[in-house]
């Protein structure tokens, strides 16, 4: 069974919140063995501008290494490429994000 990650996912094990940099960087990628297909926005929809084919091309892709879809979204419930430690640190950037969100009404 395929699975995928999101933007947000490799920005945050690579140290950062910046995913649009992380997008940026896979559009550049000229290598075709970077499975860069297999990262996908949060709510599960594809790159509108998969470097090596565009969207039909991830998709398919993406179906024939066994990803599940829900319409034109993978279906991230169970295709979701996760750990428990990344999970706890996705859960725990978020709760902050959350937080600090919170005291800019102050």
């Amino acid at each position: 069974v395929g699975k995928v990650a999101t933007y947000g996912q490799i920005a945050m094990i690579l140290g950062t919140r910046d995913s649009r940099r992380v997008g940026q960087a896979l559009h550049a990628n000229k290598d075709r063995s970077v499975p860069c297909h297999r990262v996908v926005f949060a709510d599960g929809s594809l790159a509108p501008c998969y470097v090596f084919g565009g969207l039909q091309e991830q998709k398919k892709k993406l179906v024939d290494e066994g990803v599940a879809f829900r319409g034109d979204r993978v279906d991230l419930e169970k295709s979701f490429w996760y750990n428990k430690h990344i999970l706890k640190e996705r859960q725990e950037m978020k709760l902050g994000y959350e937080n600090s969100q919170n005291n800019k009404n102050f």
